[in-house]
């Protein structure tokens, strides 16, 4: 089974970012910000997946595994621990659980990296949904 990957791109530019996740053998991005707009050149919904597109790399937006916006407050104030509070509960929602399972069977057959802006991964919630798709598939875990 192959690992599921993170990637943050907080301090990034997207060709490094790119670059890394090609490095990684990584077929499809699956995004997991709840808002897949960003003012960082690059990262924004339709450029970044024309670009991974470009690399040879399948871009895949999955909205409801994104932070909802009390959790994108809370972690922007440095209170990670309810942000990740604030994400527990909201993975245990229908649409999220669906999500969820799709990128999980995305994950069985294909090496995808979970991405989102944060650098750290211990401070994201994509350290989250990475912890629950191997939890399920038995595979580990690669932050890039």
């Amino acid at each position: 089974m192959k690992p599921v990957a993170t990637v943050g791109y907080q301090a990034e530019t997207q060709p490094a970012v790119i670059e890394r996740l090609k490095q990684a053998g990584v077929e499809v991005v699956i995004d997991v910000r709840a808002v897949a707009a960003s003012r960082r050149a690059g990262f924004s919904k339709t450029l970044l997946a024309s670009s991974l597109k470009e690399a040879g790399i399948d871009y895949v937006h999955l909205r409801d595994l994104g932070t909802p916006k009390p959790g994108r407050i809370a972690a922007r104030a440095g209170r990670i621990g309810e942000m990740k509070q604030i994400f527990e509960d909201h993975l245990a929602e229908p649409g999220a659980q669906l999500q969820l399972a799709q990128a999980a069977e995305m994950a069985r057959e294909r090496k995808v990296a979970l991405l989102c802006y944060e650098a750290d991964p211990k401070g994201c919630h994509r350290a989250i949904v990475a912890d629950r798709i191997c939890e399920q598939l038995g595979c580990r875990i690669e932050h890039l």
